[in-house]
């Protein structure tokens, strides 16, 4: 496809085979506006079952979202403050930074939110990854099921790694955190702990220097974000001190103002 293609004429052209790929939403009428074409993008990647697209489509998908990552704004860790350690915190859109990798607050099945344009981490990930991160997931996940049997879902705080796609990030570490049904305990507390220790293991086997997490449970699996907070630098530094110069930036990445309120608290 040719790169003179201006964002809105890509934008045009994925619509209309998004819709014809989708099937069921062949004869969906396309908005005119730029802000509502987004949206019907967006959806039908949401809603997407991983699979193969045509090379030519899966190219222009990806100047696409590259095109739209430089729209946002990219942001390095040069652009962050290190408060002390090695330790940041930025309050903004993960899918704008340029890091070795990024946590994704990911569901057992590992395949993304199919909401379509649920606000959701995991949703805004695999929106601007594109289609290939919901199919490499899946073929982990496949490989799990063969191995692990049918039934198979990833276990909780047991992170999974895939590439970034059309992120500025390099790689996406994907973690199930605890789920809070009714009240904390020490077997929460600790599967959270072991979120943040296991990512962290996985970055210095594969020689990531940077990530950034995400809060991990504190949204629809309903941990306390103060305590979230608490617990993640605690986990974040004594992991730190025992693998002194293993990373070079660990960013806790928040979106609400209370989460930056409770993570500025944890880091004075």
């Amino acid at each position: 496809m040719d790169k003179t293609m201006t964002q809105d004429q890509r934008l045009n052209f994925l619509v209309e085979a998004f819709k014809a790929d989708s099937g069921d939403y062949q004869n969906l009428v396309t908005p005119k506006d730029s802000a509502g074409r987004r949206r019907i993008l967006r959806s039908l990647m949401n809603i997407r079952m991983p699979g193969t697209m045509p090379e030519n489509v899966l190219r222009v998908q990806d100047d696409y979202l590259q095109g739209r990552a430089r729209e946002k704004g990219i942001v390095t860790p040069d652009d962050i403050p290190v408060l002390h350690d090695g330790l940041s915190i930025w309050q903004g859109d993960i899918t704008r930074l340029a890091v070795d990798a990024i946590v994704n607050a990911a569901n057992s099945q590992m395949l993304g939110c199919f909401v379509p344009m649920h606000t959701c981490i995991d949703n805004c990930i695999h929106s601007f990854a594109g289609i290939q991160l919901r199919a490499a997931c899946n073929r982990q996940m496949e490989a799990f099921r063969q191995q692990y049997g049918p039934d198979y879902e990833q276990p909780t705080a047991v992170p999974m790694l895939t590439d970034a796609y059309n992120l500025p990030a390099k790689k996406v570490i994907h973690i199930v955190g605890p789920i809070v049904e009714s009240r904390l305990t020490p077997a929460l507390e600790k599967a959270l702990a072991d979120c943040y220790a296991n990512t962290l293991d996985m970055c210095l086997e594969n020689g990531l220097k940077s990530v950034a997490f995400c809060c991990i449970s504190t949204g629809v699996f309903r941990f306390p974000g103060r305590h979230a907070a608490e617990i993640a630098v605690k986990t974040v530094k004594d992991w730190m001190l025992r693998h002194p110069g293993a990373m070079d930036r660990v960013i806790f990445n928040v979106f609400k103002d209370e989460d930056r309120e409770y993570y500025e608290q944890e880091l004075r």
